[in-house]
């Protein structure tokens, strides 16, 4: 059978969706390394790779609300894994990790990351393996995260990589199944992560920024240049994986100190 009559399969496409996931709109094509990569390993031309990746943006309602177009004849196998996925976001990503040798399954910590180094210390009352499994959900989690984000800080647009932090909104000791969840994250600042964090600035589900009263409530220059000037701003939305409103709202409603 040639290979573009070759029907794909359920696995194919949890691999694909893997890599949609790790990649800007524009780079869904056919000279990318990475779909090059991709094809070699599924027995495809990197075409037909490029052009299931489109058709995957097809089902991402981030892309099409931007007014960007995938190929619109995505099937019905596409359209059941793109929802099963979206739906069980760490599992599904955990599963097509496996499936790239990557060996990973953070509800039992097995993993086997490449991007995980072995140079760190144990934290006390912790296991190794727990702490690498750890290490290796951080490390996914900032790639999907800057992907979508293009590298750039939601509030500041500052594009300098050792400046920026993939910021889980719902925290990831909170909810083990949205640790990988993309729409789970936030590019942000050093500084902004960290008032993130602490609950001295928060995002609300209409995407505004909002700055706490304890930033207020003083009077140095320094509140006014990097936290007053953007209270009641809109950030800047990702190319894909608009963060959820269920996250955001636990975020204001529960961390947030208004």
């Amino acid at each position: 059978m040639r290979e573009d009559q070759r029907l794909w399969t359920r696995n194919e496409l949890l691999l694909v969706i893997n890599l949609y996931s790790k990649l800007t709109f524009g780079l869904l094509h056919q000279k990318n390394k990475d779909v090059i990569k991709l094809a070699s390993r599924l027995g495809r031309t990197p075409g037909s790779v490029a052009y299931k990746l489109v058709n995957i943006a097809s089902l991402d309602p981030k892309i099409t609300s931007q007014g960007k177009k995938g190929a619109s004849n995505s099937s019905k196998l596409d359209q059941l894994v793109w929802a099963e996925f979206s739906n069980n976001w760490d599992t599904l990503f955990a599963e097509s990790e496996s499936l790239l040798g990557n060996t990973i399954d953070f509800g039992d910590v097995a993993v086997k990351l490449e991007t995980v180094t072995d140079d760190f210390v144990i934290p006390e009352g912790r296991t190794r393996m727990q702490t690498i499994a750890v290490r290796a959900n951080q490390s996914l989690f900032r790639q999907l995260v800057m992907s979508a984000y293009e590298n750039r800080c939601c509030i500041t647009g500052i594009s300098e990589k050792n400046l920026l932090i993939a910021s889980h909104i719902k925290p990831w000791s909170m909810d083990d199944k949205n640790r990988l969840n993309p729409r789970n994250g936030l590019a942000l600042n050093a500084l902004h992560d960290k008032a993130f964090d602490c609950g001295l600035l928060s995002i609300t589900p209409e995407y505004k920024i909002q700055i706490s009263s304890r930033i207020f409530s003083g009077n140095s220059g320094w509140q006014s240049e990097y936290f007053e000037r953007y209270h009641n701003q809109f950030i800047k939305l990702p190319n894909k994986f608009e963060p959820a409103e269920e996250f955001l709202s636990y975020h204001y409603q529960n961390i947030f100190m208004q």
